[in-house]
C-alpha cells in the first residue's frame, strides 16, 4: 500500500511538455496492448491516484482499493483515452467518479484536510465575510466542514485546493463546465460557514 503523504508534488498539474509528450507514447502503447507501457502509466500515477483516493474516502484501505479499481478501469478504457485530452486529468476523473459514488452509495462524507492551511482556501486579497469566519476555523474544525459537503462540491474542492488544478481541469476531469465548478466552488463556502455561524449561535 503506498502511504498517503502531507505534501505530494503537483505533478498531475504541472506536467511538462515533454512529460505529456511521453504519457501520449504510453497510451498509445498501452491501446496496442503493450503491458509494459501499462506498468509505466501505474508507475506514473499510483501515488497521486492513491492520494485523491484517501483524501475523498479518508480510509487508507478504501483508498488502496479504489485505488486498484482505478487501474482496472484505465486498463479496461485505455483504448476510449482521445490523445488531445490531458492523460492526467482523464485518469483523475476515472478516480474521481469511482469515489464520488462510493461516497452516494455509503451516505456519509468524509475527507482529510491535514497540513491544508486555512488560508490556502482564500486566494484573494479582499477576503469576504464568510472566508473571514472560515479562515478563524482550526484545521480540526474544518475537517468536519468538509464532512458535510455533497460528494460533487467535495470532490471539486479537492482538485481545486490540494491538487490545485484550474477551473477549466478540474471542469474537464470532473466532465461539466467551469461555471458549474464555479458554482460548486462558491456554495461550498457558503455551506461551510453557515455551519460555522450556526455553530457559534449554539455555543
Amino acid at each position: 500500500m503506498i502511504p498517503p503523504v502531507a505534501t505530494e508534488p503537483k505533478f498531475e498539474t504541472q506536467v511538462s511538455t515533454e512529460t505529456q509528450r511521453q504519457e501520449r507514447i504510453w497510451a498509445k502503447a498501452a491501446q496496442a496492448g503493450d503491458q509494459a507501457a501499462y506498468m509505466q502509466i501505474v508507475n506514473a500515477y499510483q501515488r497521486p491516484v492513491y492520494n485523491l483516493c484517501y483524501r475523498m474516502l479518508h480510509d487508507s484501505a478504501e483508498a488502496e482499493d479504489a485505488a486498484q479499481e482505478t487501474f482496472i478501469r484505465v486498463y479496461t478504457k485505455i483504448g476510449s483515452y482521445n490523445p488531445s485530452r490531458k492523460f492526467s486529468s482523464w485518469i483523475l476523473s476515472i478516480a474521481s467518479h469511482y469515489c464520488i459514488d462510493l461516497l452516494r452509495k455509503r451516505r456519509f462524507q468524509v475527507v482529510s484536510w491535514d497540513d491544508l492551511p486555512p488560508w490556502r482556501w482564500f486566494p484573494s486579497s479582499d477576503p469576504q465575510p464568510e472566508e473571514i469566519t472560515l479562515a478563524d476555523e482550526s484545521k480540526n474544525d474544518l475537517h468536519q466542514l468538509v464532512q458535510s459537503l455533497p460528494p460533487d462540491y467535495r470532490a471539486a474542492t479537492i482538485l481545486r485546493y490540494w491538487h490545485e488544478m484550474s477551473y477549466d481541469e478540474i471542469a474537464e476531469t470532473l466532465d461539466t463546465t467551469v461555471s458549474t465548478i464555479k458554482s460548486r466552488l462558491f456554495r461550498a463556502k457558503k455551506m461551510m460557514a453557515k455551519t460555522v455561524k450556526t455553530n457559534k449561535m449554539l455555543n
